[in-house]
């Protein structure tokens, strides 16, 4: 089994331990929204967060976020890069990833 598989079940059995579940409302409501929201909107809501307190938003958030503004918007080459300095910030787990994104920009720039 792959990890993101094993992971998925992990998940699953932590949400509906004991039948009831476990996931802030505040967090479900983030990850709907979000999974749905244009990348013009995903970028408000983080370039906002990010400026009020540069630390308050959840890594993991961070990480979301700026993964799906980037599926949305693959060509565009400044997004690529905060994206990729973003996850520079919180490595080393995700450089190889953000090493990708710098790769992809300087392509699409030249």
């Amino acid at each position: 089994m792959n990890e993101l598989n094993e992971s998925t079940r992990d998940m699953i059995s932590s949400v509906y331990r004991d039948n009831s579940p476990k996931i802030p409302d505040e967090i479900r409501d983030f990850i709907e929204r979000i999974t749905f929201a244009s990348a013009d909107d995903i970028l408000s809501a983080v370039r906002g967060a990010l400026e009020e307190d540069w630390m308050a938003m959840p890594v993991w958030a961070r990480n979301l976020a700026y993964r799906l503004a980037c599926l949305q918007s693959p060509d565009d080459a400044v997004l690529l890069r905060e994206a990729a300095a973003d996850l520079l910030c919180f490595g080393p787990d995700w450089d190889e990833e953000a090493e990708a994104l710098q790769a992809r920009a300087t392509q699409l720039e030249s």
